[in-house]
């Protein structure tokens, strides 16, 4: 950055620290769904209930594909974005249902 004009260097670092700071609450916020996600998953292995529920996933799909549109994000996006956390939420799921933690090192197990 050091050919860049001293203002649009400011400008940059003003931005770049709000996406490091909208970062840091995605990562807090992806934190705490996985701790009630991990919930749901004791939940369901202690009543022998299967790891995923294909009907819900598909509602919450398409909620949130409604929910990018009105917020003017990519549903594609946000579609492929839920997909993602399902597989692992899944994944997670089929470890406590195995009688494991959600991942090797679960931070906060209880």
């Amino acid at each position: 950055m050091a050919s860049v004009d001293g203002e649009v260097r400011e400008k940059l670092i003003r931005m770049r620290s709000s996406i490091d700071n909208i970062d840091a609450a995605l990562v807090h916020m992806l934190a705490e769904r996985f701790k009630c996600t991990q919930a749901v998953g004791r939940l369901k292995a202690e009543n022998h209930v299967p790891p995923a529920d294909p009907g819900r996933e598909v509602k919450q799909v398409a909620r949130l594909r409604e929910l990018a549109e009105e917020s003017h994000l990519d549903p594609e996006f946000a579609e492929k974005f839920l997909n993602f956390i399902v597989a692992e939420v899944i994944h997670h799921h089929e470890r406590i249902g195995r009688g494991g933690e959600p991942w090797p090192s679960a931070p906060g197990g209880d």
